[in-house]
């Protein structure tokens, strides 16, 4: 039986302890705006905060989650960086099929959380983890820039 702090919820898991976070977050909590994509940890699209860094939920066990800070897409605008990701990524009309596009804007957020001014080389740095089968990269280097222009406004 593992708590884990979701959202800021407090939640119950009586899972093995190692269930990757991943499938507990869909599965046992219902949350599933995290998504599975590659279960190998390449792709991003189940890409998570966990204590406000950017995490693969797909390969991370939950026996290693528990007490930790887990924030997914659900609560993401709910701090100041991942406000203005979504809204940018809204303004910019960056998702096509949209499937990798919660595990992008957790990245963008993450990067934004740690450097809110981040270069182009950065921002490329720190998205190289994410793939979007649709090719919305240019998109989603734009949408990165203008949340860091609306956070330094």
């Amino acid at each position: 039986m593992f708590t884990l702090d979701v959202n800021g919820r407090q939640y119950t898991a009586d899972v093995s302890e190692d269930t990757p976070l991943l499938w507990v977050l869909r599965d046992t909590l219902g949350l599933t705006g995290t998504k599975f994509g590659c279960g190998i940890a390449q792709c991003g699209a189940c890409t998570v905060h966990v204590d406000g860094v950017a995490t693969r939920s797909c390969i991370l066990p939950v026996a290693a989650a528990a007490g930790r800070k887990i924030t997914t897409i659900e609560a993401v605008a709910t701090s100041a960086a991942g406000k203005a990701v979504q809204d940018a990524w809204i303004a910019g009309n960056v998702p096509q099929c949209g499937y990798c596009q919660s595990g992008q804007i957790m990245s963008a957020t993450a990067l934004l959380q740690q450097n809110p001014r981040p270069t182009e080389a950065q921002i490329d740095a720190a998205m190289s983890g994410n793939i979007c089968r649709c090719g919305t990269y240019g998109r989603i280097r734009a949408a990165i820039q203008r949340a860091s222009a609306a956070l330094s406004s």
